[in-house]
């Protein structure tokens, strides 16, 4: 799934597209999500397949609805285009003149009405196969990617007309949808894929409103950028720096000068990457590799953005391959106590963790003027042996600007709070260099469900905010006090829809904000955020060069409005009251024991 095209809409609470003539509001687009998921539900019920399979027949489809759409969309220019040249020197077939005008050629075989029409029986599957190869036929950059083998299982012979009602459903799509559309479905999807997966769905899925976050705090620049995710899953930290471009008005041309490049070890997450690419009108490359073992890009120096959830805790890298390699050596290979350290077996020497050899890469793939933002481990901040050495060389370096505690339950493959990291080139030059800014969101979320939790669109701008102060952007204070003025003031007092957010909802962020930062300007705040200097007292050096923002941020303690004297006098009782609980409980016990000795005759 090669993919190469573009989401780059509102966030689904700001989405309005045209529907039918109407406007979509995004209660119907996520009714129209929504439906589009029981697809998925229908398969479950219906299909031969395993759990962690059923992601790639729906994709799939959703992928040829889009390709349907879109060239049908583009087929009046083409054939413009084509009649235009008739006669003259130029030389162009349709198929050129189609992937100069929409990205790719689809040849008919492959159209969605072609599929749709035909019988509802086994013949399907064949059909929908030998459309998914035609594309690739005809559309090389696409190769390998699309699912072909796996419709065949969604023809039982007890349920013949399974594949039939799922193309159908897809049918629902309506035939003016944007590419907007299809990457709000395609990312929908992959997350509701995630959840139902669990454990295993966290492999290729960050959750969005996570990485929304991240983006808003790198705010990457259009232009001639190059974004490396070497850890990219089904590469979600593209889509959202794209989106995020697009939302604060870059061109066209920009965007198309915007490049990804991802690493992805699993072969079938990788087909769902390019897939997501293409969805979202991204240009870039995805390889399968081993980040480890492996550098397809000649990473270090090279970027602009690097961004990555990798996973934490890997203990199985061979130290003897990374020797030498640059992306680790410069900041260094984490080690065991012991470098001699083997078990009995002779295996190879291997690191304690990895997370350092992810953190290490990331710092090196920048260039100098580049920024990266990382998921990772909590314990990563503390870690000690050979890690806090590393730590420590890029704290006196300079390049971490930012760390970020956040909330549990955020991802569906960790349930303990992750922590964000940020580095800065540029950093070292300028007066921050000895400064880190920490923020603890734990308590700041929206919560999904019993184990899942999220941010709001406002929690992510609310959080984001303290940043922007942080470099000192105080117009952008003022631009989100407006903007929640004005959502304010269209929105109804009262309403029984969770989807409506009422005056009450917008003045609360208006207050969190001015309560926090009433001058308009960055200051600590307590439980919230904290500028640490490596320096003087209680500063990082003194906390053993901890990257732990709840040691500096600190807790807030309710004022009780008790003088110090009332304090000590309302201990003084709650401690007589304690002592004389006690000589009761100590008598009830006695008296226990005693009735336990009469009833058993002792």
């Amino acid at each position: 799934m090669e993919i190469l095209w573009k989401v780059l809409g509102n966030s689904i609470l700001n989405f309005v597209v045209m529907y039918g003539g109407v406007r979509m509001t995004d209660n119907e687009l996520k009714k129209l999500k929504d439906n589009l998921w029981h697809a998925s539900d229908i398969l479950r019920s219906g299909a031969h397949l395993s759990a962690n399979k059923y992601g790639q027949p729906i994709l799939g489809l959703i992928f040829l609805r889009y390709a349907d759409i879109l060239f049908k969309q583009s087929k009046s220019s083409i054939m413009e285009e084509f009649e235009k040249i008739q006669g003259s020197r130029i030389k162009k077939t349709i198929k050129e003149i189609a992937i100069e005008k929409c990205g790719f050629y689809l040849p008919e075989i492959a159209y969605y009405d072609y599929l749709n029409d035909a019988s509802d029986d086994a013949n399907k599957a064949v059909l929908v196969k030998k459309a998914m190869e035609a594309i690739e036929d005809e559309n090389p950059k696409m190769a390998g990617v699309l699912p072909k083998e796996v419709y065949g299982q969604l023809v039982p012979e007890d349920y013949p007309e399974l594949l039939s009602n799922i193309i159908r459903i897809f049918k629902d799509i309506p035939e003016n949808s944007t590419v907007d559309i299809f990457g709000e479905i395609y990312e929908y999807f992959l997350g509701k894929f995630a959840l139902a997966e669990g454990k295993d769905g966290g492999t290729f899925y960050t959750p969005a409103t996570v990485v929304q976050y991240m983006v808003s705090v790198l705010n990457p620049q259009p232009g001639e950028k190059k974004f490396l995710d070497p850890a990219c899953g089904s590469g979600g930290m593209f889509v959202q720096a794209a989106r995020y471009m697009h939302n604060h008005n870059s061109t066209k041309e920009e965007q198309m000068k915007f490049r990804c490049y991802g690493v992805e070890k699993d072969p079938d997450t990788v087909k769902l990457a390019k897939m997501n690419l293409l969805l979202n009108n991204i240009r870039g490359e995805i390889t399968n590799a081993n980040s480890f073992y492996s550098d397809p890009y000649n990473a270090v120096g090279a970027f602009d953005y690097v961004m990555a959830n990798p996973p934490f805790n890997v203990d199985e890298v061979v130290i003897e391959k990374l020797e030498g390699d640059e992306r680790f050596t410069i900041y260094g290979i984490p080690r065991n106590k012991s470098k001699s350290m083997k078990k009995k077996s002779d295996k190879k020497e291997t690191v304690p963790n990895a997370n350092y050899l992810w953190i290490g890469y990331f710092a090196t793939a920048l260039n100098k003027n580049g920024k990266a933002g990382l998921v990772m481990a909590n314990s990563a901040s503390d870690a000690s042996g050979s890690e806090y050495e590393i730590r420590k060389k890029m704290i006196e370096e300079g390049i971490i600007s930012q760390m970020v505690t956040l909330p549990s339950n955020m991802f569906s493959s960790v349930t303990l709070p992750a922590t964000l990291w940020f580095f800065d080139k540029e950093k070292p030059n300028t007066d921050k260099k000895d400064k880190i800014l920490f923020i603890d969101a734990r308590n700041i979320y929206t919560q999904v469900d019993r184990a899942h939790r999220k941010f709001l669109d406002e929690q992510i701008k609310n959080l984001a905010l303290i940043t922007e102060l942080y470099n000192g952007n105080t117009q952008a204070y003022k631009d989100l006090i407006e903007e929640y003025k004005q959502a304010s003031a269209s929105a109804p007092e009262e309403s029984d829809d969770k989807e409506v957010f009422t005056k009450s909802y917008w003045q609360e962020q208006i207050d969190w904000i001015e309560e926090r930062f009433p001058e308009g300007i960055y200051q600590d705040v307590i439980g919230l955020c904290k500028e640490a200097t490596i320096a003087g007292e209680d500063g990082i050096k003194d906390q053993d060069y901890s990257l732990n923002a709840g040691r500096y941020v600190g807790v807030v303690i309710e004022d009780d409005g008790m003088t110090e004297e009332e304090f000590k006098d309302e201990m003084k009782r709650l401690n007589d009251e304690f002592v004389e609980l006690s000589y009761e409980a100590n008598k009830l016990e006695s008296q226990i024991t005693e009735n336990l000795k009469r009833l058993f005759g002792e």
